[in-house]
């Protein structure tokens, strides 16, 4: 198995061992592991159903991290895009009103344009142009337009039916007082450097934090 793992990965060539890789793998995974959950709670919300979209969340990750192990040889997991599905189940099922299976079969056709655009190296080229700053405010964007989504689900904040404005939730419910707590846990864990560690606990105990909210 050393052998094989050494002749298709080029382990030593890249000053690296069985030891360090599985140690790697083991944080990225528990590192990128809400998008399990995560992922088919926003497709529901579109009405496609959870068990579904957790399988093809699990398969959909593995195959492309696999492919990009043994095609690509680069130690990058690959999962779906928080970005992207919360623009389906939000703006192109919600806003839009077209059905899941619509939108699913956009993202078929987006898919196979986005694999001849990068076959072609047009899409490369299409990055390199872009300025920097119109890459890093799209990065920001979707971050934000994140977050303003979770705010909404844990209650924090609420949209008014009258201004179609956000304004403050009810946070003297339980469950929105408990995402607060985990949001405050979340920033203090990043604020002591946690990230130093193997094991992402700030993830880890944050998660925990709005799961049993949520129970």
């Amino acid at each position: 198995m050393k052998h094989l793992l050494e002749k298709v990965f080029q382990l030593s060539q890249r000053n690296t061992n069985i030891k360090i890789e599985f140690i790697a793998g083991v944080t990225t995974f528990m590192t990128m592991s809400y998008i399990i959950f995560v992922q088919p709670v926003v497709l529901s919300h579109a009405g496609i159903d959870f068990g579904a979209g957790l399988i093809a969340t699990c398969v959909g990750s593995a195959i492309g991290s696999v492919i990009m192990a043994l095609l690509a040889n680069y130690p990058i997991a690959l999962a779906p895009g928080m970005g992207e599905n919360f623009f389906f189940a939000y703006t192109v099922v919600g806003s839009m009103g077209l059905s899941w299976q619509s939108a699913l079969a956009i993202v078929f056709l987006s898919g196979v344009l986005f694999s001849i655009l990068s076959l072609v190296k047009l899409r490369e080229a299409v990055i390199d142009a872009m300025p920097g700053c119109l890459k890093n405010s799209i990065a920001t964007g979707i971050g934000l337009f994140i977050t303003l989504i979770g705010f909404i689900q844990a209650g924090i904040i609420k949209i008014n039916s009258g201004t179609h404005l956000p304004q403050l939730g009810e946070i003297h419910r339980a469950e929105v007082l408990i995402s607060i707590a985990g949001l405050i846990f979340y920033i203090c864990s990043f604020g002591a450097r946690c990230e130093r560690f193997n094991f992402n606990w700030n993830n880890f105990f944050g998660s925990s934090f709005y799961y049993f909210g949520d129970c």
